[in-house]
């Protein structure tokens, strides 16, 4: 194991620390997937912004993954990256 992937596991063992990071898992997924979309499209945060009407600095923070972004953005910047969002289901 790395030494990240051991603190990783060592920080887990503490349940509020466990809790904070299930809790925060789907912000992680939705983020990722939004910086993924933009990567595979080539595209920096501020030609994203502009196709999207917006600043680089709102790309940033959304994709900082410090809070889930709204479906109405998640919207826009998957239009904008060429892309349309879908629910799955989990089971």
């Amino acid at each position: 194991m790395t030494k990240l992937a051991d603190l990783r596991e060592q920080l887990l063992r503490d349940p509020e620390v466990k809790a904070e990071y299930d809790r925060l898992g789907p912000v992680y997924e939705v983020v990722g997937a939004l910086i993924d979309a933009r990567h595979d499209a080539g595209l920096t945060q501020a030609q994203l912004a502009e196709r999207m009407g917006t600043k680089q600095s709102v790309i940033a923070r959304l994709e900082n993954a410090r809070r889930l972004p709204s479906l109405e953005m998640v919207t826009r910047y998957a239009a904008a990256t060429g892309r349309r969002i879908a629910l799955i289901n989990a089971d």
